[in-house]
Order: structure tokens, then sequence, then C-alpha cells
């Protein structure tokens, strides 16, 4: 696999841990930083697809440098890391991280996750056919989501939407007024079952309704369907 895997932590062993699990999982191009200096400087130098982060470096916070690394291209970033507080995880996906593994931690569900984000980044086999119309486009009250533009629309302004969160709207909206669970939902977007967690489908779930809800505490699009799991209304209820 030529895609390019950063990783930034500065316990040597965890480093070449994951070095061995990756290469025997078919990955070849493999950088790493024991520092936020070192991460940007590698970065800067070789780009990445994917950056495995931890939080607590040597000279700084991955937290910090989080948006930093997103500029180089936009890698998916999954944060690995001690840190396994409620309130660290939502820091980690507030700061632009599309996952979060605590440690300690098996590296193959590290490979899996890899594997499970670069599928979803393949393009469509060149025979595939490319509609006519605008048919991938689904309209939602006050929002569209244009799945062939990659685009989510609010109020007829383009909203940015990372990679992740928009595949977990599009999945709403290709299934509307269903009910999905986290485990079902964890699975349709990030395609493994049974490696997800509750809290990164719940906040997804609030950075979907922070750009589609008028009021993001109080959702008429979005909405949870108690002890079931969420789905997506075309019409909001009728107070």
């Amino acid at each position: 696999m030529q895609n390019k895997i950063l990783i930034v932590d500065d316990e040597p062993s965890i480093v070449k841990m994951l070095q061995m699990v990756l290469q025997k999982e078919g990955f070849t191009e493999l950088y790493t930083a024991g520092s936020c200096a070192e991460a940007l400087t590698q970065i800067a130098a070789h780009g990445a697809d994917i950056i495995i982060l931890d939080v607590m470096l040597p000279d700084g916070s991955g937290f910090d440098i989080c948006a930093k690394l997103r500029a180089y291209g936009n890698p998916h970033i999954l944060f690995v890391t001690a840190r396994a507080s409620d309130l660290d995880i939502l820091t980690g996906f507030a700061m632009g991280g599309d996952d979060y593994i605590t440690k300690p931690f098996n590296p193959l569900e590290i490979a899996a996750r890899i594997k499970a984000r670069l599928r979803r980044l393949q393009p469509a086999p060149a025979s595939a056919a490319i509609p006519a119309t605008n048919t991938s486009a689904y309209t939602y009250g006050r929002f569209q989501l244009n799945e062939a533009a990659g685009e989510l629309l609010v109020d007829q302004q383009v909203v940015a939407c990372p990679a992740q969160v928009f595949q977990l709207l599009l999945h709403f909206c290709k299934h509307p007024g269903i009910v999905f669970s986290k485990t079902q939902l964890y699975e349709a977007v990030w395609g493994m079952d049974g490696l997800g967690d509750d809290n990164t489908v719940m906040v997804h779930i609030r950075r979907i309704r922070e750009r589609i809800e008028r009021d993001p505490s109080m959702p008429t699009h979005l909405i949870t369907v108690r002890g079931l799991g969420y789905k997506l209304v075309k019409e909001p209820p009728i107070q």
C-alpha cells in the first residue's frame, strides 16, 4: 500500500510496535516523529494520508498541532493516547480529530481502522456509470447534501464538512426515517463491526447538528429516538 502514514509518539516502544504491525499489514511508507516540531517537519517533507497522533508530546500537545497538520492535504487524524476521560475525547474531536483510541490498545485495531478509512477513499471503478442527472443530491428543508460534488449546503451556503461527518450525514440521507443504533452507524461509516464506541458516533452526530440544525440543542431533522438511536426526518415534526 502506497498510502503515507505518519506516526507521532515519543514512546519508542509504541512507535516500533506500530511500525512492525503496519508493515506486516502491507503499509510501506511509514514516517515517525517524537515531538510536535518533528511531526510538522515530517509532514512538510513527505505529506501524509493518515496520522497516528499522541496527545502528550515533549514539546506540546497533539491537540494543539492537529489543525496545523490537517493543513497539509487534510489527512485523516487518529488520536492514540492515554488520556481517556470524556472531556479529552470530546476535545480531540473538537480540535479536528477523526478518530480516538485510548492506550493501552491493540495495534491490529489501529490497522483495521486505517484500512476501513482508506477503503472509503478509493475512487469508484472506471466502469461505474456516472449519473447523467444530479440524482445524488438530497434535499431536507434548509440543507442539501450533494454526494457527487462532496458538498453540504445550508441555506444555500456551502458549509465545511469533514469527511466522516459528511459520510455519516450521507448515510442518513440515503435512509430517511430509519432508526439506526450507534453500533449500526459505526459499522456503516467506519466499517468495523464491534470496534466502535459511543463517543465517536455521538460526537459526529453533534457535529452534524451544528451544521444543519437551527438550534443544535433542539434538533428537528436529525433526531434522537430514545433507547433506539437516531433518524433523519425529511419534514420537521409539528410542534
